[in-house]
């Protein structure tokens, strides 16, 4: 806005500038076309005839004009040898800018050359115009002389330069005030993100900005609540999954340090020491290996997706399954098409469930393991005839480290990582879940389903 401001008034000078300057030339060009009029056709009003005396010609033109306040009308006649005469109007002008006084001023005009010109004086500029008239005495000289004082034009030129600068400046400072103020307004609540932001820590994501109204700002402050709604769930969540590892890492621990402490020289009993310490290290190796499975379902590569044929991925994971226990078995249903699925991953998720059917049925009992189509999505299932879920721990079962009551009968020896692993997986393709869902017809089971939107 200021550099707006300044060439509004640097162009309106100039513009006033060159319109004096148009104003004069054509002051000039006026007077001086009047004279050279004058001489042909003025009559001496003493002799009733055309003027044949310099001087006398000057005097009644001159009597015969009115100048404007800052101009001079000025006749000049030197005979050889002499000074310059002057013969001027009877108005006064200024003494501070008359022409007239200035011999030499007056000296230089008659001598130039052209019949225009600016002389440049201590008083100020000067603008003149001439005229030359042919003398009667050899040797003399005559001339009209126009002359035009510019400085107090241009004054009024230069007083309504400062005049806009100094409306330009108390504009701009009175803009420069609302603006800060409405920006101060507008900006407002981003302070506020901002100090909330600067008092956030680990230990306290409980702060929350108020929204007010429905513009961006209010938007901002929407996502920066749901990103610290994000974050407090996620901190929370790490603090929950650092303390159930550590729980379910010491009491391995625990145990081996006891059995180690306690061991005696007995052959039999340390044979029995080490078998327990290795059960419990392996099973320490376990957790330590889903664990850092989990971690890895963070990363945007955990999941590769290919095209699979369906058919073929169901009857793989049909023939690994059967090698975990003694069941019953059963390849159910197939879907014969080309799924976008990763099936590694997939192979990962099925065994795991068809694993914690088998831990949670009996020898013979019936486990399904098959594959379908259902509304453009996919849908790969473990159905099981065991004694099923508490509708309590349905809601439970897939966090990490949660087992559930009934359902298992007895404490396995499990962290409850393996179906916190499955939803990892499931959720890893785009559109994907698990589901777990009652078991068809009647009695009692369970059926975990792996449900994928997008894999079509």
């Amino acid at each position: 806005m200021t550099v707006a401001l300044a060439a509004v008034a640097m162009t309106t000078r100039s513009l006033l500038l060159r319109d004096i300057d148009h104003r004069i030339n054509q002051l000039l060009t006026q007077e001086t076309q009047e004279f050279a009029n004058f001489v042909p056709q003025g009559v001496d009003p003493d002799t009733g005839r055309t003027f044949t005396d310099p001087d006398k010609l000057l005097r009644v033109f001159l009597q015969r004009q009115y100048s404007d306040p800052d101009e001079e009308l000025l006749g000049l006649t030197r005979a050889p040898g002499q000074r310059v005469h002057v013969i001027r109007q009877s108005r006064e002008i200024r003494p501070d800018i008359a022409l007239h006084p200035d011999r030499a001023s007056l000296t230089a005009i008659l001598d130039a050359e052209g019949g225009a010109g600016v002389l440049s004086r201590p008083q100020g500029e000067v603008r003149w115009a001439k005229v030359p008239i042919r003398a009667a005495a050899p040797g003399a000289e005559a001339a009209f002389v126009v002359a035009f004082h510019s400085e107090s034009e241009r004054a009024i030129a230069d007083e309504a330069f400062r005049t806009l600068l100094a409306i330009s400046g108390v504009a701009l400072i009175t803009v420069t005030g609302i603006g800060w103020a409405v920006a101060g307004r507008i900006l407002a609540p981003v302070r506020v993100v901002r100090a909330t932001a600067e008092k956030l820590t680990e230990q306290d994501l409980t702060r929350r900005i108020p929204v007010q109204g429905r513009d961006d700002i209010a938007a901002l402050a929407e996502t920066f609540n749901a990103m610290l709604d994000r974050l407090e769930s996620a901190f929370a969540g790490q603090r929950q999954f650092v303390d159930d590892a550590g729980h379910e890492l010491r009491t391995p621990i625990t145990i081996v340090r006891g059995h180690l402490e306690l061991m005696g020289d007995d052959p039999a009993e340390q044979r029995e020491t080490v078998r327990l310490v290795t059960d419990e290290l392996d099973r320490m190796s376990r957790i330590v290996e889903d664990l850092l499975l989990l971690a890895k379902a963070e990363r945007p590569d955990f999941v590769r997706p290919e095209p699979v044929q369906l058919g073929e991925l169901t009857a793989d994971v049909f023939v690994k399954a059967r090698a975990l226990g003694e069941r019953d078995w059963v390849l159910d249903q197939v879907a014969d098409r080309e799924a976008w699925l990763d099936p590694q991953r997939i192979t990962q998720a099925m065994v795991q469930l068809a694993q914690n059917a088998v831990q949670h049925t009996v020898p013979g009992a019936r486990i399904r393991i098959g594959s379908r189509e259902q509304e453009g999505r996919v849908e790969l299932y473990v159905a099981d005839s065991g004694p099923g879920v508490q509708p309590q721990d349905a809601e439970v079962i897939f966090e990490r480290f949660r087992r559930g009551t009934a359902r298992r009968g007895a404490r396995t020896s499990g962290a409850g990582l393996g179906l916190s692993i499955v939803r990892a997986i499931a959720e890893g393709h785009r559109g994907g879940r698990v589901e777990l869902r009652p078991a068809e017809g009647a009695g009692s089971g369970a059926v975990f389903v792996l449900v994928m939107e997008e894999a079509l």
